[in-house]
């Protein structure tokens, strides 16, 4: 069989990988980094993920959904913590069975690396780094001065994609390149376990500390720990607004966590170490397009379409990029130019949708789920779920509904929501609504 060339070890060119491979393809991955069964991971990059049902579905496909999802810890909701320490539960959804799954990152990735290497045809190449790529010739070019060709590259190499750089530097005419910022960075901190691995937090349950301007938030690991990320403004525009600019001193952040987040503080007796020794991270959005030349290339994942991390979506979408890419490789085989190109029509409206609506989740996840009429807005999609089979919110839409594309869910789910903010501003008891009226009328949308 002809040999495929995948430029990234990571979460979505592991499992590219195996998809590959159990078609009879001979696959070389080429990872920049050591091999992390063998080194530790550094601290500050996210050790857990929200693992959802597109991800699930690709993860089904190679027969790793249920070893998986044996060492996940389900969320069924948010968990607000208020200013004065008072929690409330916002269900994910209205259903049983809907629930995210909180996986560890470098667990899912070593899990998917084994996979890959009981084949006989794939080989994994570690601390080789892309730093070029030649788009005429279809050869790219390492730090250690290898190069290396193959029927077709596949670039899942993340964000800074060394692929995509020689794409953007004239090697593809008219191509097209954003970069977006949020002004706010992130921290990682941490919550240990208690005694005898006890979680010290609701265990089911994301937990937030919205703060308007800035939030905290806690996934729990399966060891009992929680992993908590702060996202906060990277400068102050004023003395009185809380940015990392001005978090410099112990004493500064022991005062700026005991006044915001005081039912967290006593959980986190290495706060004040982790935050100066975790990196601060930034938050970005990519798009770009075409994501292929000819037969040559193609970019997957982070590499075509980095998005922000506010929907828990970024892992389940590269991994159905990789369902989706499977699926044409069956239609198709190997003609690459007529996969590569019907990929990109597939998928290119699709991750803007999601990277779009995670940028809309960050101002919701801070803001929208402390103020009531949202609170109010999600009891009642919760009571249409429960009362109502065919009726999913926006968030369902996205999380829970594989065979429904990202894009028909944004559309589909902003009009809902504008609805229902609508209908929740008007009232403040929502058992008082007409069930049947509201769902006539988002019948209509």
């Amino acid at each position: 069989m002809p040999s495929v060339l995948i430029i990234g070890a990571g979460l979505a060119g592991s499992l590219l990988s195996i998809y590959l491979a159990r078609r009879g393809f001979d696959v070389n991955v080429f990872e920049a980094r050591g091999d992390m069964r063998r080194e530790s991971m550094s601290a500050g990059r996210s050790i857990n993920l929200a693992l959802s049902d597109r991800g699930i579905a690709a993860l089904r496909e190679v027969g790793m959904d249920e070893y998986m999802l044996a060492e996940a810890v389900p969320m069924t909701g948010r968990m607000i913590h208020s200013p004065d320490g008072q929690t409330r539960l916002l269900p994910y959804s209205g259903r049983s069975g809907e629930y995210i799954n909180s996986v560890s990152r470098a667990g899912l990735n070593i899990a998917l690396m084994n996979e890959a290497e009981k084949y006989p045809n794939v080989q994994i190449v570690f601390n080789e780094r892309c730093v070029d790529f030649d788009t005429k010739r279809g050869e790219a070019a390492f730090a250690s001065g290898r190069t290396m060709r193959a029927g077709t590259v596949i670039a899942t190499d993340g964000a800074g994609s060394a692929v995509r750089k020689a794409m953007m530097n004239g090697g593809v005419e008219r191509f097209e390149f954003s970069q977006s910022w949020l002004d706010h960075g992130y921290k990682e901190l941490h919550i240990p376990p208690g005694d005898s691995g006890s979680f010290l937090l609701e265990k089911n349950a994301l937990h937030i500390w919205p703060r308007r301007r800035f939030m905290m938030i806690a996934l729990p690991n399966f060891d009992g720990s929680f992993t908590c990320t702060l996202f906060l403004a990277h400068k102050s525009d004023s003395a009185e607004e809380p940015a990392f600019d001005q978090l410099t001193s112990e004493d500064a952040v022991r005062e700026f966590f005991e006044r915001e987040f005081a039912d967290a503080v006593p959980l986190m007796p290495t706060l004040v170490e982790d935050f100066f020794a975790n990196p601060t991270g930034n938050l970005g959005t990519i798009k770009c397009f075409p994501w292929s030349i000819g037969g040559r290339s193609l970019l997957i994942g982070d590499s075509a379409h980095a998005i922000v991390p506010f929907y828990g979506q970024g892992m389940n979408c590269s991994f159905e990029d990789v369902r989706v890419f499977d699926q044409l490789v069956e239609e198709h085989g190997d003609d690459w130019e007529t996969v590569f190109d019907a990929y990109g029509t597939l998928r290119k409206g699709n991750t803007d949708a999601i990277a779009d609506m995670a940028v809309e989740n960050f101002y919701e996840m801070r803001d929208a789920v402390a103020d009531p009429v949202f609170v109010r807005k999600r009891e009642l999609e919760t009571t249409l779920e429960q009362t109502y089979a065919d009726y999913f919110s926006k968030y369902s839409m996205v999380t829970f509904r594989e065979d429904l594309p990202y894009s028909v869910a944004k559309e589909k789910g902003n009009a809902q929501d504008a609805l229902l903010m609508e209908i929740c501003s008007k009232t403040e008891d929502v058992s008082s609504l007409d069930l049947a009226d509201v769902r006539e009328r988002l019948s209509q949308i």
